[in-house]
C-alpha cells in the first residue's frame, strides 16, 4: 500500500479501505507502510482521527505504530501525547511500547521524562538494557555524568552487558572535564574491558585517546602502535604483563574450576554424574595430553563438508607433532552415517584418544577438565568462548586468572584453503593493562557484535609525559 502524500478526509479513507483486499488489516497495513515509507506526520494523525471517530477509541497495536512513526521523525510533543493517552487507556504497557517512550523522550529536551518511565517499568518487569542505555547516554549528552554513571552501575548489577556503543558515550561526553571522582569512573570502564576481554573497535578507541589527551593539565599522550613479540612496546618502552600464569595462580585457577564449575552446581553440565565419573577415570588412566579437541564443534568448520573429514583434517594437523590428543566426542559419531563414516573415524581413533559421551552432554565441563589437569603446557581447541562458567567466575581475580589462561591455551582455528593456521600464543598478554602512568590498550579496526578470542595486533599506547 502506498500511503497517501497529504491528510485525507473521513470519506477519502473510506474509500481506500473499502477498495482494499482485506479491509479488517488496511489501518495496519496502512501504519506498516507509512512507517517503511517515513510519512509526514500529519498524515498518519489523520488516519489516527478517522479511526478514533469511526470506532469510539483506537486498538493499542495501532497507537504503538503510530508512536515508531513519531520516535522516527522525534516529534516530542507527539510521543507525550501518545503516552498520556495510553496512560489513561490501558493499566500498564508492554515492552516495546515502553522501549519506544523510553528512546523517543531520551533523545528530547524532555528527557527526564524517560527517567520516570524507567522507574515505572522497573515495578513492573526488569528494564531492558536498551531502557537503561537511552537513559545513559540522555544523562551524559546532558553533561549530567553523575546520573549516567549510576544508571551504568545500576545495569551491571543486573546483569545487562552494556554495548560498546554507550561504553564510548562516557568518553565523548567526558571530554576536557575535570574531576578525580569522574576520572575513576572512566578508569573504571577500562578496567572492566580488561576484566571481560573487550577490545574497543578503532573509533572507540578514538575517543579514549581524545578523552585522555583532553583532561585539563594532565599532559597524557596517545600514539598508537604494534607490540613487539618480545612483548615490549616500541613507544614508551614499557614490557606488557606475560600471558604466562604463574604455577601458584594455575594451581588456584585449577582448583577453583574443577571445584566449582566441574564438581559444583553448574547447570551447563548436562550430564550425569555417573558419566562424568566415568569420564575422569578415563582421563585421569590416560595422563597427561597436549592437546584436547572440542571433537562436535570443530566438525562443523567448514559447513559444506562431511563433519568426519573437518575433524580428520584437525587430528591429522595436531598429530604431526607426536602431540597426545583427547578428541571429545558424541556416541552418534560411532554409527555410521553420511556425516560420520566408520573407517575415518577408526583411522582417527589410531592417532588420538576419543571419549564418546551421551549425545545431550555438554562439552566445556570435559573440556576443562581434561586440559586443567594435564598440566600448564595442554592446549584446547574449540570455537566456542566459554562464556557460561559464571558459576566459576564469580570473582574478579578468578575471572582475570580464567581469561588470561584462555587466551594463552585456546587454539583458534582459521581453516584456509582446508589447513589449518594455528595462531601462536603471544608471550604477552592482551588484555587492557595500566601502570598508572602508562595504559596500554588492544583495539580492533571493525566494529563486532561478538565478543572474540582471536586476538587483535593493533594498540593503543597512552602515557603521561
Amino acid at each position: 500500500v502506498q500511503p497517501p502524500e497529504k491528510p485525507l478526509e473521513a470519506e477519502e479513507w473510506n474509500r481506500l479501505r473499502e477498495s482494499f483486499p482485506s479491509p479488517e488489516i488496511f489501518e495496519e497495513v496502512m501504519f506498516n507502510s507509512m512507517v517503511r515509507c517515513n510519512s509526514p506526520i500529519d498524515v498518519a494523525k489523520s488516519l489516527l482521527t478517522h479511526v478514533a471517530k469511526s470506532n469510539g477509541d483506537i486498538a493499542y497495536n495501532l497507537l504503538v505504530k503510530y508512536l515508531v512513526l513519531c520516535v522516527q521523525q522525534r516529534q516530542t510533543s507527539e510521543i507525550c501525547d501518545v503516552y498520556d493517552i495510553m496512560k489513561i487507556r490501558f493499566k500498564i504497557l508492554e515492552s516495546g511500547a515502553y522501549n519506544l517512550l523510553i528512546r523517543g523522550l531520551s533523545n528530547s529536551d524532555q528527557w527526564r521524562m524517560a527517567l520516570t518511565l524507567l522507574e515505572e517499568v522497573k515495578k513492573i518487569m526488569t528494564p531492558s538494557r536498551t531502557n537503561y542505555e537511552s537513559c545513559v547516554k540522555a544523562a551524559s549528552r546532558h553533561q549530567e555524568m553523575n546520573l549516567a554513571f549510576e544508571l551504568y552501575r545500576e545495569m551491571l548489577a543486573k546483569d545487562l552487558i552494556p554495548t560498546l556503543d554507550v561504553l564510548q558515550a562516557f568518553f565523548d561526553f567526558s571530554r576536557g572535564m575535570k574531576g578525580a571522582e569522574l576520572q575513576k569512573e572512566l578508569f573504571g570502564i577500562l578496567l572492566y574491558l580488561r576484566e571481560n576481554q573487550i577490545y574497543p573497535h578503532k573509533t572507540f578507541m578514538r575517543s579514549i585517546k581524545l578523552w585522555f589527551e583532553s583532561i585539563p593539565g594532565e599532559n597524557w599522550r596517545g600514539h598508537l602502535t604494534n607490540i613487539k613479540d618480545s612483548g615490549q612496546c616500541p613507544v614508551c618502552n614499557h614490557q606488557l604483563e606475560d600471558s604466562d600464569l604463574t604455577e601458584e595462580e594455575y594451581n588456584n585457577l585449577r582448583e577453583r574450576i574443577i571445584r566449582d564449575v566441574i564438581h559444583g552446581t553448574d547447570t551447563f553440565r548436562k550430564t550425569s554424574p555417573q558419566e562424568f565419573e566415568a569420564f575422569q577415570t578415563f582421563v585421569e588412566n590416560r595422563l597427561p595430553f597436549d592437546i584436547v579437541i572440542d571433537g562436535l564443534n570443530v566438525s562443523h568448520i567448514k559447513p559444506r563438508r562431511m563433519q568426519c573429514e573437518n575433524l580428520f583434517d584437525a587430528v591429522n594437523c595436531l598429530a604431526k607433532e607426536n602431540a597426545r590428543l583427547l578428541v571429545l566426542g558424541r556416541k552418534h559419531m560411532l554409527i555410521n552415517s553420511s556425516n560420520w563414516k566408520r573407517e575415518i573415524m577408526k583411522e582417527m581413533q589410531n592417532k588420538a584418544d576419543f571419549f564418546f559421551a551421551e549425545n545431550i552432554s555438554e562439552d566445556d565441563a570435559f573440556l576443562l577438565y581434561a586440559t586443567l589437569r594435564s598440566g600448564k603446557h595442554c592446549k584446547f581447541v574449540t570455537r566456542d568462548f566459554l562464556r557460561d562458567h559464571k558459576a566459576c567466575l564469580s570473582n574478579s581475580l578468578t575471572r582475570h586468572l580464567f581469561r588470561k589462561w584462555q587466551r594463552g591455551h585456546q587454539i583458534s582455528k582459521k581453516m584456509f584453503l582446508s589447513v589449518f593456521i594455528q595462531q601462536p600464543a603471544f608471550r604477552y598478554d592482551c588484555v587492557v593493562q595500566t601502570t598508572g602512568d602508562t595504559w596500554h590498550i588492544p583495539y580492533k579496526d571493525t566494529f563486532e557484535e561478538k565478543y572474540s578470542y582471536q586476538v587483535p595486533r593493533k594498540w593503543l599506547c597512552i602515557q603521561q609525559k
